[in-house]
C-alpha cells in the first residue's frame, strides 16, 4: 500500500529529518508500519538499526542522545514493546539524557476498550518521562513531535513518550514542518556571577563540583581552565567523570558509590560547594550523608538548568537557574582575587593515591587491568559499562580525559554497557569503543550481539565474569555473614567465548592480569565484534574488600 505523501507518518518522519535525527534505534511492530514505511524513503538521512529486545534499542537511544547532545530516537511497538523499553525512559530520566520515544498504539476507534496491547501510556509513563502524551489529531503531528523535542533539550534535559494511533498514522498529517527546534537556554545573570565572585573571594576551602547533561566542550575547556588557574580543587558528579580531563592537576576524583574517602572529607570540610549542573542527589552524596541542610544553607551555591531541582533537598546559600554551559562560560570569566593552588594539589595528590592499583587475591586484579586500558587506549576512545561491583574498577582506576568518552547510568541500570556501546561504536565507527560488563548484567542484553554482527558495528567488550550478582553478593554477605546465607546470587554462565563466536564475533578467554593486555589486543584488532572472557574471582568482591573480609 503506497502512502499518501503528507500522512501523519510522513510529517513525523519529515520532523525527525528537520531536527537531524540520522540514527533510530528500533524493535519492529505492526502497529507503526506507516512510520517504518515513512523511513524506507529517507534511508539515504536516517539509517534504521534493528534490535533484538526493546530493552537494547532503548538503552541504545538513551545513550545516542548522552553521546551526542541530540534526543535519541527509539520506536518500539504497542504493550509489551513499550513495557520493555521503559526501563532506557527511566535511565533517561534519572541521567537527564534527551530522548524520544514513539510508541505504537491501538487505534484511536478502538481506546479504552481493553483492545489488544492496549495501555494508557500517559499514566504508565506520567511519571518516568518529562512528558508523555499521544497523538490525538493527526494534523498536530508536527506540533507535538517538535514540542518533544523542546521538551527533551530545554531545562534539565531527559525523555519523551509519544504514543502513535495506528489509524492516524494514515490521515492527512496536516502542516510540514518549517525549521529544526532550537532550545531555549538560560545564561547566568551578572548580579548573581558577581555574588559567586564575592564568596569565592572569601572562601578558605572551595571545592567545585560538576555534573549533569547539555555540556559544549567550549564550557567544559573553559570552566576547567579557570579552575586550574585558581587552583580550585573539582569533583566530578556520579558517573560524569568525562566531564573535564582526569589529568588536571586540580582534578580531586568523582563524587559516587566507593568514592575515595579523602574525597569526602574534602567535600564535608568544605567551607563553601559551587555546584554546577550536579543534582547532588543520593549517591553523589553519599546517602544524602555528605552534607545537612543546616551547612548548605550557608555554604552551598547550587547552578542548575532545571528549576524544579533547585532547594529540591538541599536549601541553597545562592541558586541560580542556567544553562550549565552558559553558566560556566561566564563564571570563567570572574577573578576572584586568590587561588587555592595548595589544596588543588593535595586533592590531586589523594586522587593520585587512590587511583593506584591495589592487591588482590586471585590470579586477575582487575585493577591492573583498567590501569593497562588507560595506558593503551587514545584519549578518545569510550568507555561504557551496566551496573554491578565490576564498574567500580573501572570508575576507580580508569582515566577519562576527553569529553564525551564515558557512557554509564548514573540510574544504576543493569544491562546498559553493552546496548550503549554498540551505539557509541555506530556514531564514532573510528574510534575504540570498550564494554566493561559484569556476567549477570551482559546477559540481559547480551542478545544485541546479533545487531553488532548484523550491521558490522565492531565493538570490544570484555566480560567481567565471578559467577555471581556480585553488588548483591557483597550486600548479602556484609549483612547476613556466613555461606550458607548465600542466595539467588550465584550464576550459571555460558562459555563466553563460544558465545561470541556463535553469533560470528571474536572471543578470547582470560584468567590472568599478565595475559590481559595480549588479550584486549587481539579484540581490538578483530575487525569484528569481539568479546574478552575474563574471568575473576568472586573473593575480590570490590577494590579493597574481600568476602572474607565482610564475613569477619
Amino acid at each position: 500500500m503506497t502512502q499518501a505523501p503528507n500522512t501523519a507518518a510522513r510529517r513525523l518522519v519529515e520532523t525527525l529529518v528537520m531536527n537531524g535525527i540520522d540514527r533510530v534505534f528500533c524493535v519492529p511492530g505492526e502497529s507503526y508500519l506507516a512510520v517504518l514505511d515513512a523511513l524506507v524513503d529517507v534511508r539515504d538521512r536516517i539509517q534504521v538499526i534493528a534490535c533484538r529486545h526493546e530493552a537494547g534499542a532503548a538503552n541504545m537511544a538513551e545513550a545516542w542522545g548522552k553521546l551526542t547532545g541530540k534526543p535519541g530516537v527509539c520506536m518500539v511497538t504497542r504493550g509489551p514493546g513499550a513495557t520493555h523499553a521503559a526501563i532506557g525512559v527511566h535511565t533517561a530520566h534519572q541521567d537527564s539524557t534527551p530522548m524520544i520515544l514513539f510508541v505504537g498504539q491501538v487505534a484511536l476507534s478502538d481506546r479504552g476498550r481493553g483492545a489488544f496491547q492496549e495501555v494508557d501510556y500517559r499514566e504508565v509513563f506520567g511519571g518516568l518521562a518529562k512528558w508523555a502524551t499521544e497523538i490525538e489529531s493527526p494534523q498536530r503531528t508536527v506540533e507535538i513531535v517538535e514540542r518533544a523535542f523542546a521538551t527533551a533539550l530545554q531545562g534539565r534535559m531527559g525523555p519523551v513518550v509519544i504514543a502513535l494511533p495506528e489509524d492516524l498514522l494514515h490521515a492527512d498529517g496536516g502542516p510540514a514542518p518549517i525549521r529544526p527546534v532550537v532550545p531555549a537556554r538560560a545564561g547566568l545573570d551578572p548580579v548573581f556571577a558577581e555574588q559567586v565572585r564575592a564568596r569565592l573571594a572569601a572562601a578558605e576551602r572551595p571545592l567545585l563540583v560538576l555534573g549533569g547533561s547539555g555540556w559544549s566542550d567550549a564550557a567544559t575547556d573553559a570552566i576547567g581552565d579557570w579552575a586550574e588557574r585558581l587552583g580550585l580543587p573539582v569533583a566530578l558528579s556520579f558517573r560524569r567523570k568525562d566531564l573535564i580531563s582526569n589529568d588536571r592537576p586540580n582534578y580531586a576524583g568523582d563524587l559516587g558509590l566507593g568514592c575515595n574517602p579523602a574525597l569526602t572529607a574534602r567535600a564535608r570540610a568544605a567551607d563553601l560547594i559551587l555546584a554546577i549542573g550536579a543534582r547532588l542527589g543520593e549517591n553523589p552524596t553519599q546517602g544524602y550523608t555528605l552534607f545537612t541542610r543546616e551547612q548548605t544553607a550557608e555554604r552551598l551555591i547550587h547552578i542548575h538548568p532545571g528549576a524544579e531541582e533547585l532547594g529540591r533537598v538541599w536549601t541553597p546559600s545562592l541558586s541560580a537557574t542556567a544553562d550549565n554551559s552558559l553558566a560556566a562560560l561566564a563564571l570563567s570569566q570572574i577573578d576572584p582575587g586568590r587561588t587555592w593552588s595548595d589544596q588543588a594539589t593535595q586533592a590531586h595528590a589523594d586522587y593520585e593515591t587512590f587511583s593506584t592499583p591495589v592487591t588482590v587475591t586471585g590470579a586477575v586484579n582487575m585493577s591492573e587491568c583498567m590501569t593497562h586500558l588507560r595506558s593503551v587506549l587514545p584519549d578518545d576512545a569510550i568507555l561504557t559499562n551496566g551496573a554491578g561491583n565490576f564498574a567500580a574498577w573501572l570508575h576507580r582506576f580508569h582515566r577519562h580525559r576527553a569529553r564525551r568518552t564515558q557512557l554509564a547510568p548514573t540510574s544504576g541500570a543493569m544491562g546498559y554497557g553493552f546496548p550503549a556501546a554498540v551505539a557509541a561504536k555506530s556514531a564514532h565507527p573510528d574510534r575504540d569503543v570498550i564494554c566493561i560488563a559484569g556476567d549477570g548484567d551482559y546477559m540481559m542484553t547480551g542478545q544485541e550481539l546479533a545487531t553488532a554482527a548484523q550491521y558490522g558495528i565492531n565493538v570490544v567488550t570484555v566480560i567481567v565474569d565471578n559467577g555471581t550478582y556480585g553488588t548483591i553478593r557483597m550486600h548479602q554477605e556484609g549483612h547476613y555473614p556466613g555461606a550458607e546465607r548465600v542466595i539467588a546470587t550465584d550464576l550459571k554462565n555460558p562459555d563466553f567465548v563460544k558465545y561470541a563466536e556463535a553469533f560470528g564475533a571474536f572471543g578470547i578467554r582470560c584468567e590472568a592480569s599478565a595475559d590481559f593486555p595480549a588479550a584486549l589486543a587481539a579484540a581490538r584488532n578483530a575487525g569484528r565484534p569481539a568479546i574478552v572472557h575474563l574471568v575473576t574471582s568472586a573473593e575480590d568482591i570490590a577494590p579493597g574488600r574481600t568476602i572474607t573480609d565482610l564475613r569477619r
